[in-house]
């Protein structure tokens, strides 16, 4: 992919590094010295005003976008699987699940049936598209960005469309895909309560990254309020995160350390 490196010793050092980045669009500043590290095995939510270059960051990390300056570093052989903001489907074509995930490249029966259990949809691959619920078509595109084994698994914006409930469940099944396959996982979501069940570090932007670190600091950041005001603690109980529930390791340092940019006010 464009602007990406070997990283060396994958085990230890981060699948997606950007260091420096800008990027400059029709002469607007939309991303303003990103430096970020994606480590295997950890959630990440990037959360942020609309317009705040969510979006432009995800596509700048896939490689789809080239800074302006800075740069992105990938791990050698980087696998990436990228779940849609969303996607429209003729309501006419007959496409099943199943013909649908051999496009455009054929994967085995049993490759297919593999990823809709990852996705907690065991049994659909047989289901017209078109007849599955939100919920439901969400998990299938899951299951289609996990059909390769990717190391990082990108979503942008994916319970978009779900009532809360229908969102709780749907990360829900991301913290157990990452329990299970092992990979990373990057994800927009302008959700607030999202980010507390389900990640383990999130990045607060506005163009630059205002604040990053545990779901608890970032909420209580006055950065963070000054965007998006407090949190609501009874939707919040749906997505209590529990540092307990996840047997993974290898990026403790993100843990405990809240970090603020020393950006001022970029809109």
């Amino acid at each position: 992919m464009a602007m990406s490196a070997n990283i060396m010793n994958a085990s230890q050092q981060p699948l997606l590094r950007a260091q420096g980045l800008n990027i400059e669009i029709a002469g607007r500043h939309v991303l303003e010295q990103i430096d970020l590290d994606l480590m295997r095995g950890e959630i990440v939510t990037i959360v942020g005003p609309n317009g705040s270059g969510k979006s432009t960051l995800l596509r700048a990390l896939i490689g789809a976008i080239e800074p302006t300056s800075g740069h992105v570093r990938q791990a050698s052989g980087l696998r990436i699987g990228y779940v849609p903001q969303r996607l429209h489907i003729d309501p006419t074509l007959p496409l099943t699940v199943r013909r649908f995930f051999n496009l455009p490249g054929r994967h085995s029966r049993q490759a297919i049936d593999d990823a809709l259990a990852r996705a907690g949809i065991e049994g659909r691959g047989e289901t017209p598209m078109t007849g599955l619920s939100g919920g439901q078509f969400q998990r299938a595109l899951m299951a289609r960005a996990l059909l390769d084994n990717p190391d990082v698994l990108m979503l942008d914006e994916a319970s978009q469309g779900l009532d809360q409930t229908g969102t709780a469940d749907f990360y829900r099944q991301i913290e157990e895909v990452r329990n299970t396959v092992g990979c990373a996982v990057l994800m927009v979501s302008h959700d607030l309560h999202v980010v507390m069940r389900a990640a383990d570090r999130v990045i607060c932007l506005n163009h630059h990254i205002c604040c990053q670190g545990l779901p608890e600091a970032v909420s209580a950041a006055p950065e963070y309020r000054a965007l998006f005001g407090s949190v609501d603690e009874e939707a919040l109980a749906l997505f209590r995160h529990d540092p307990h529930h996840h047997p993974h390791g290898g990026h403790e340092h993100h843990g405990a350390e809240f970090h603020q940019t020393e950006h001022d006010d970029a809109q």
